[in-house]
């Protein structure tokens, strides 16, 4: 029979020792977030939906595409997201166009990529980002056909 010796754990780190790291870990992270809100606000700013609008051409699966890559590139906040899909919907834009955008918009980010490669690692930043840009493709589609049928 084999008897086992317990160790004492190491006692886990201070509050003030996990703020201390957190805190630095914060600041060396500051410059690259600051950079890429400012870039997001620009883009929000300068970017209207009358330029939006005249990217699409009126071909659902294009257009599905399009709107998907532009939503990534594009990068935001759902709240506005929903807006923007209001105004591309209102100036005629697809429903296939608008649900890949607004996905896209939302859970994908070009610009943000250097940021979470830094965060997170590059694997998963490849992996989430992949599926990401597939999903909003498949929920777009699935999305509009539902509400052809629905309507």
């Amino acid at each position: 029979m084999k008897i086992q010796i317990k160790t004492p754990h190491a006692a886990p780190p201070s509050f003030v020792q996990v703020l201390k790291k957190t805190s630095l870990a914060f600041c060396g992270m500051a410059p690259l977030l600051l950079g890429i809100i400012g870039l997001v606000g620009l883009f929000e700013e300068l970017v209207t939906p009358k330029m939006l609008a005249s990217i699409f051409r009126g071909n659902p699966w294009t257009d599905t595409l399009t709107g998907t890559l532009v939503g990534a590139v594009a990068a935001g906040n759902p709240l506005v997201s929903y807006v923007l899909g209001g105004e591309l919907l209102a100036r005629g834009i697809s429903l296939y166009a608008v649900c890949a955008f607004m996905i896209a918009w939302v859970n994908l980010g070009f610009i943000q990529l250097p940021a979470e490669i830094e965060i997170f690692g590059l694997r998963f930043t490849l992996y989430r980002n992949l599926l990401a840009l597939l999903f909003s493709i498949l929920i777009a589609v699935a999305t509009s056909l539902t509400l052809g049928v629905l309507a």
